[in-house]
């Protein structure tokens, strides 16, 4: 193509150019309306779908989908049997929360103030690394380790520990007949695999807080663990929180881990994969679909109040 060719398309471009630089808004809404169009089609629009199906009548004695509007499929979640599925379930995610907290918050420190360069850069690979192998093979994998002949009895029967262990497994609501077939081999489970994303989000906002505080807390005469209370722990817990939306969310909504880890009693995971693939009750599914969703859009309004967006 010639120069004089060149000429009328480069005008053409120039023009929109300076179109657009004169208008940021303008360009700005022009740039935004791809992603928000899909976002608002693929995500809102499901959601939509969802809570509009979960409204829905199921037919016991024909085992169809009628499109009868009704709310007692809302009803059915907090009678009997479906009451106790929630329950069982955001109980599981609070105490996996807490636990990948009391768990993340040292290492997280450790990393945030003592290493630095390849050190560090270790410690981010060891964090991380288990995430790049297949969840359900470490979920097998923790069945082997929680069984009797599996490495956490053999340590137990050789530090002399296992009384502790079978005395925990008396307990009610932790124990069972095994560490396989219990709630505490469950928590462990679920910690296990919910953990780094506890660890990268306060990691991240301890190193916001600046080391002067901690050391003009320690000039004043305050204690280590006043410290901590007063000082450290106030201007890090935006990133407990940030790291909690993802334990606590994750946890509600797995199916596969409370399968194969901990005695028998479904979660909402495994209740929606039963009423939708077993039974064929897509209302009921959907209705139990929007109890995560319902707890995590608190959640998260509370976790903006915290600030806890900062940190991620």
């Amino acid at each position: 193509m010639s120069e004089a060719q060149r000429a009328p398309l480069r005008r053409a471009s120039d023009a929109v150019s300076t179109f657009f630089y004169r208008r940021g808004r303008l360009l700005l809404c022009v740039l935004l309306a791809p992603p928000l169009l899909w976002l608002g089609v693929a995500f809102a629009g499901a959601l939509a779908a969802l809570v509009w199906q979960s409204t829905y009548t199921f037919d016991d004695f024909a085992m169809q989908v009628k499109r009868d509007l009704t709310w007692a499929n809302y009803r059915a979640l907090f009678t009997g049997p479906n009451l106790d599925v929630v329950i069982r379930t955001a109980a599981m995610a609070g105490a996996v929360t807490i636990g990948s907290a009391l768990l993340a918050f040292p290492l997280a420190y450790y990393i945030a103030r003592y290493t630095r360069g390849a050190t560090r850069g270790l410690f981010y690979l060891g964090v991380m690394l288990p995430m790049w192998a297949s969840y359900i093979v470490k979920a097998y994998a923790w069945t082997m380790i929680l069984s009797k002949g599996g490495i956490i009895y053999w340590v137990a029967d050789h530090t002399g520990l296992r009384p502790v262990l079978d005395w925990l497994l008396t307990l009610p609501y932790i124990g069972g007949s095994t560490l396989s077939t219990s709630n505490l081999g469950r928590f462990l489970v679920f910690t296990y695999a919910w953990l780094p994303f506890m660890i990268l989000p306060i990691q991240a906002a301890i190193e916001r807080v600046p080391p002067k505080l901690l050391e003009a807390s320690a000039d004043l005469g305050a204690r280590p663990l006043q410290t901590f209370r007063t000082v450290l722990l106030p201007l890090a817990f935006p990133g407990v929180v940030a790291g909690s939306i993802f334990t606590f969310s994750l946890t509600l909504g797995d199916y596969i881990i409370p399968q194969l880890v901990g005695p028998p009693g479904l979660y909402i995971g495994t209740m929606v994969n039963l009423q939708q693939g077993s039974v064929g009750n897509l209302p009921m599914a959907a209705a139990f679909t929007a109890v995560p969703i319902a707890i995590m859009a608190v959640y998260l309004f509370v976790a903006r109040r915290l600030g806890a967006f900062d940190a991620l």
